[in-house]
């Protein structure tokens, strides 16, 4: 018999909106890339690591966190989180135990 996961449903006092991208006319012939709020969902943001990659004559900082969130039918991996200027592209998404309750998404912020 499978354990259910044992997650602190109060740990979740982040706001962030979902986003997922959309491409609109550029009014030239050509499309640009937008992104659009799809929710706003309260989630856990925890750090798991960070790395520096120098090329190119500039620092590139990436910094990995895991969202830990109730399941919301809308995430997909290839949309992002915001928080103010700061944005979260999500990598992956998994329900850790099976029991359709929670959410965990592995994302990458890009210049922190």
């Amino acid at each position: 018999m499978k354990r259910a996961l044992s997650i602190d449903p109060g740990r979740f006092r982040m706001e962030l909106v979902l986003e997922q991208v959309g491409d609109t006319s550029d009014g030239m012939g050509g499309e640009v890339e937008t992104w659009s709020a799809v929710a706003t969902v309260f989630a856990g943001l925890e750090p798991m690591a960070a790395r520096s990659v120098f090329g190119a004559d500039q620092t590139l900082e990436t910094v990995t966190h895991l969202v830990t969130l109730r399941q919301e039918e809308d995430v997909r991996s290839g949309m992002r989180f915001t928080k103010g200027a700061r944005v979260f592209d999500i990598l992956t998404v998994y329900d850790p135990d099976e029991t359709g309750r929670y959410f965990l998404c592995e994302t990458r912020e890009n210049g922190r």
